[in-house]
């Protein structure tokens, strides 16, 4: 297995330092300490109305922080509105599921985080949905890279260039996370970290596609998978 060097542009915004994201077209909803939930809600029914093949993915709400702030531990976003209240717990992504409500979308309700002083934007964040048992079968990477293409091309046309060169898996702490090449017939081999790719600083495992076919062996559970497009 090669190490892989990503020079990826995002779909909305090529500078955003965090995770490439298909369907981020529909991404940057406000910048400031709060945003509108009915701005969140029109990006993230995007998705849930995408009718094309998604069986393999899921879409998150990211918060993205912005200039020198960084999250931290213990995060959440609070949905407030006059009849709904909230807490939506943020993983070490600044991801967490977004409830489609209609009184919350009726009143409006913002979106803030439970700390003050952290500018953020949010966007929708599509990846591939994690599998209890660890294993990932390379003809389902594949077509999960495939599917997540199809709704990047969707929301972008400027995407139809792009095409499918791998997946790449993010876990939660450094040292924790890791995962093998197992190929059909053939022994276990650990597939690379990637230089330089690293999210916020968390381990990075890049499995590039090639003609043999196998299996991913992930040692712990990652946080994301997320398609590789070149």
């Amino acid at each position: 297995m090669r190490t892989v060097r990503l020079s990826l542009a995002t779909v909305a915004a090529a500078a955003l330092p965090l995770l490439l994201a298909a369907g981020q077209a529909h991404a940057q909803l406000q910048d400031g300490e709060w945003a509108s939930y009915r701005d969140a809600y029109r990006a993230m029914v995007v998705f849930e109305k995408y009718g094309g093949p998604k069986h393999f993915l899921q879409s998150q709400l990211q918060v993205l922080p912005r200039g020198a702030a960084v999250l931290g531990d213990g995060l959440q976003l609070t949905l407030a509105g006059k009849t709904t209240q909230l807490h939506l717990p943020l993983d070490p992504l600044g991801r967490t599921p977004l409830p489609l409500q209609k009184a919350a979308y009726d009143d409006n309700a913002a979106l803030v985080l439970n700390r003050k002083g952290i500018p953020f934007a949010l966007r929708p964040q599509v990846s591939i949905a994690i599998r209890a048992d660890g294993v990932y079968d390379s003809a389902d990477l594949r077509s999960a890279c495939a599917q997540a293409l199809g709704f990047a091309r969707y929301v972008d046309a400027s995407q139809r260039s792009r095409q499918c060169v791998g997946t790449r898996f993010v876990f939660g702490k450094k040292g924790e996370g890791g995962a093998h090449w197992r190929p059909e017939g053939g022994s276990e081999d650990v597939l690379p970290a990637a230089p330089g790719v690293a999210e916020q600083g968390l381990p990075t495992v890049i499995y590039r596609f090639g003609s043999e076919r196998g299996q991913v062996l992930t040692d712990s559970v990652p946080l994301a998978i997320l398609p590789v497009f070149e």
